[in-house]
């Protein structure tokens, strides 16, 4: 049965506090499943786990297409695990230096060309007995494709300068977020390997075609990056919950870890609002996204001076500047109703710098006794 959540269902492991509903992140991961590094929590991936299963005892070779930031790489060590004694070697296609690709896939010979001092492998031999995963290899440059067909065919290779073949024994796992067959028609990418690569394809659905998985996935990263940052994550708010459900995921899996990455960094305790969430997921939604408020200015400092009663505005008081100081804090906690981390937009500086002068004039308390109960944030 799949994790899902959706508006109309009662909170899963929900409390309520301060009017907010909380959802128990542990609530979410019940039904999760871990293989080889994913997170498997959706029908969808599960019948690509099945898949895997069903390619394991083979050597032949697999394609994955999908979408960047869905998890391709994954899938290939998953591949990998499952059969697979050898080293697993990864290299992206993208990264290829034209004038050395060929010396980097296959290696060379001592003296095979000018900088050549010394043998070298290159990434198939040095996958040998394991997996070779080739991401994007829709980049591979054309003259370069006959050389890797070649490869997959007759399971061998030849180092540039040298005269020797030699045997290959890898499991070729290749990768693209790019259309290879519209590749194929515009003649940039070889019919005759990209049917060879494809004795297997796996596809891999965006994130937003199984949104019903991102509340477990939250709950993993939650918890992956709260043991990063020495925080212990533990609940999530309802409606934030609700908002990162029905953001599109354009960047995929990649892009939610980094969302629930920045709401872990910026929460000051055990649980993940919507005011922790990134802009864009929350202008997504069409809700409200206070900006940056501008830094205090020389003329409010001058405002707090003039209003300030004339006995404690002599230009030889010791105590003018931490009174104005002391006077900004407070009231840039009560513009803000004691969210801290606007706080701190508000005067320019960092968190850290607002909780040390907070520290320093003693103010964790007398300034919620300044602002009453719209400090209910403030911890």
């Amino acid at each position: 049965m799949e994790n899902t959540y959706r508006n109309d269902q009662p909170p899963i492991g929900a409390a309520s506090l301060d009017g907010v509903e909380w959802i128990a992140l542990e609530k979410l991961s019940q039904s999760v499943e871990r293989v080889g590094g994913m997170v498997v929590c959706s029908d969808p991936l599960r019948k690509i786990i099945k898949t895997i299963e069903r390619l394991s005892p083979f050597r032949q070779s697999v394609l994955i297409e999908g979408e960047s930031g869905t998890g391709k790489e994954l899938i290939a060590r998953a591949l990998h695990s499952s059969k697979t004694a050898g080293p697993f070697i990864t290299f992206n296609c993208s990264n290829l230096v034209d004038s050395l690709a060929e010396s980097q896939l296959f290696g060379h010979v001592k003296g095979a060309f000018t900088d050549a001092r010394e043998d070298s492998l290159g990434y198939f031999r040095s996958a040998g007995g394991g997996t070779l995963f080739l991401d994007e290899i829709g980049e591979l440059p054309l003259k370069l494709q006959p050389k890797l067909l070649r490869a997959v065919e007759n399971r061998e290779i030849q180092p540039v300068g040298s005269s020797r073949n030699y045997q290959i024994d890898i499991r070729l796992v290749c990768a693209t977020n790019r259309d290879l067959r519209a590749m194929m028609k515009a003649g940039t990418f070889r019919e005759d390997l990209y049917y060879r690569l494809n004795s297997a394809t796996i596809m891999l659905p965006p994130l937003r075609e199984r949104s019903l998985a991102v509340p477990a996935l939250v709950a993993h990263f939650a918890a992956h990056y709260g043991n990063m940052f020495d925080k212990a994550i533990r609940f999530i708010a309802r409606p934030a919950l609700s908002v990162l459900c029905a953001y599109p995921w354009p960047g995929n899996i990649r892009e939610l870890a980094h969302v629930v990455e920045s709401a872990v960094m910026m929460t000051d305790s055990d649980r993940i609002s919507v005011e922790d969430l990134a802009p864009q997921i929350l202008a997504n939604q069409g809700l409200a996204v206070a900006p940056a408020p501008a830094p205090l200015g020389a003329a409010e400092i001058d405002q707090f001076v003039s209003a300030m009663p004339a006995d404690n505005r002599s230009d030889d008081s010791p105590l003018l500047l931490d009174d104005i100081i002391k006077e900004t804090l407070v009231r840039s906690i009560q513009h803000t109703g004691g969210n801290r981390r606007r706080a701190a937009d508000l005067l320019g500086v960092s968190r850290s710098t607002l909780y040390r002068m907070l520290a320093r004039f003693d103010l964790d308390d007398s300034a919620k006794r300044e602002v009453g109960s719209s400090l209910n944030n403030y911890a």
